[in-house]
Parts: structure tokens; sequence; C-alpha cells
């Protein structure tokens, strides 16, 4: 008889697994587990004993534990109903108790409260819009120190002219300063995640660039779609042209601008481009300041991308 291969157990720690609890891959369980990395993390957030924290994803809450002990109070978001009972437990009959707020569900979905500082090991599928919504909150917040992915990382640090620069790039670094702190391996999480991860520190801008964010990233949107090409053959497309004329004939009979009956807005594209000495750049060689010269240059002739 063909010998029968013993079935591979998971590698799940010992008290979860006891208590019935499997991490979900698809809400991107993780658990960190190094209480040394943790503790660097929340070093490096500078938190101060009056501080409100937010944390994204607490799970079995070894890093909420951590918080506790720094902060006067911890907002918990976790979507998951059986960690928020886990948490519940763990705090509960204890002085940290009164401290914890937990609030149940998306933290995408969900408006977020005021708070001074976010510390998390964050969702990796949720990276990028958690990081705009984070950015977007209004109160500002003072700092984020967030766990993500090693290569979306590297994509927010990048910069003009590196492989890795994006749209992604240049959008976190117009509304924040971001700086990579230190390069976590797979083994410090439970289950251990298929990629390297990294730690990242955000401070918004405040007060933030004057400019309508809006606009900015339906600009950054056209010219990152393909970032090795030039402005003027981003600019020639029809569904461009199309999308850019329709919000001009918007801009014009909102503000009871006459609007030339033979417009050519392609001209009128190529025009502005050339004028701005734009029409041959390529986004993946373009700063912030490039940018914003293009946007104040479109928005001039009322070329509008919202």
């Amino acid at each position: 008889m063909p010998k029968i291969k013993a079935e591979k157990k998971s590698r799940v720690h010992e008290t979860i697994a006891k208590q019935g609890i499997l991490f979900n891959k698809d809400f991107g369980q993780h658990i960190l587990k190094n209480p040394l990395i943790s503790r660097t993390m929340i070093e490096k957030a500078a938190l101060r004993p009056t501080d409100v924290v937010l944390e994204i994803g607490p799970g079995t809450g070894n890093m909420t534990v951590l918080l506790l002990e720094k902060v006067k109070k911890v907002v918990a978001c976790e979507i998951d109903p059986r960690l928020v009972a886990e948490l519940q437990k763990r705090v509960l009959g204890t002085q940290y108790q009164p401290k914890l707020q937990i609030m149940i569900g998306d933290a995408l979905k969900t408006d977020l409260p005021f708070f001074d500082c976010c510390v998390a090991n964050v969702p990796y599928q949720i990276s990028s819009p958690l990081v705009f919504k984070l950015l977007l909150h209004r109160p500002f917040f003072r700092c984020a120190v967030l766990m993500f992915q090693l290569e979306f990382a590297q994509r927010l640090v990048a910069q003009p002219g590196d492989e890795l620069y994006c749209r992604l790039s240049i959008n976190t670094q117009l509304l924040s300063r971001v700086d990579m702190l230190m390069k976590v391996g797979k083994n410090n999480f439970r289950p251990p995640p298929k990629v390297e991860s990294c730690v990242v520190r955000l401070e918004p801008r405040n007060p933030p660039p004057p400019i309508n964010f809006t606009e900015w990233d339906g600009l950054t949107r056209i010219c990152f779609v393909r970032k090795n090409k030039t402005l003027g053959s981003l600019f020639k497309q029809t569904t461009v042209l199309t999308a850019l004329e329709k919000n001009y004939r918007v801009h014009c009979s909102k503000n009871n601008i006459p609007m030339d009956s033979d417009l050519d807005m392609k001209m009128k594209i190529e025009g502005i481009l050339s004028n701005s000495n734009a029409a041959l750049k390529r986004a993946r060689t373009m700063d912030i300041d490039d940018f914003m010269q293009l946007l104040c240059a479109f928005n001039k002739e009322g070329i509008h991308f919202s």
C-alpha cells in the first residue's frame, strides 16, 4: 500500500488554538507576535500620556495592551467579532478596560474619531485606501507608525526616476512626510505572511498644500496610467479628451464664461502642454513641483480634473 502522508498542521499559537480561533487570511490576519517590534513601533510614535491612539486591526491585542500602558485612551477598530471578543476578554477587570474603546467594523467604511497618533499592523490588502483615509482625516493627527508590505513601503518613499515611483508615491509625499523605519521578517508574524514587511512613519503636512486634492488626484491618475509615456501622447487619448471637454463645458456653464462654438479640445490641451514645456515630459521623472505647475496651467485655462 502507498504510504499516506500525515496531514500538515497549521502553525497556530497554542493558546489561540485552544480558544478555537483560526486566523482569517481574507481579513489579512497576520498577528505580530514579536513584542520587541511592537515596543519599537510604539517608541517611534513618541506617544504622550495624554494621547488618544487609533489602532487598526488590533487582532488578539498584543500591541493594544502595550499601547494602553502608555496613553490615555486606545480606539481599536476591528472587523472580526471573534477577535473583538478576545480583546474584550483580555482587558476585562483590569485597569486598562476603561481606557479601551472598540469599534466593530471595516476601518475603510467607518467614520474615524479624533486621535493623536495611529499605531497599527495594517491588513495589507487595505494599505493604499487606508493611507489616504488617514491623510485626509480631519482634524489632523500628529503621526502614524504603520506596518506594511515591504514593496508597498518602498513605493511610498520612491523618488522621481526610481523603478517603483508611482502615483501612490507622489500623492503620499504631497500630503505627508514619510520615512521607512525598519524591515520586519516573515517569522515575526503568526501565521507568517508570504512577503517581507516594513514599518513606516507618516507625518501629515499641516497645513496641507493649498491645492484641491481631488483635482490633483485626477491629473496624476492620467499621467501615471503609463508613466513611461510622454504627457503629449497621454493627453491625446480620446477618453481623456472627452472627459476634459465635458469638465470644461461644465466649468464655463457654471461661471458664465462664453465658449467658442468651434472648440478643439485637442489643440487646447496641446497648447497648454507646449506652453508649460511639459509635452515631452514623462510622469516617472516629474516631481511634486512639476505636477503643481502643470495643474495650475490647466486650471488657468479652465481645464479641471474633477
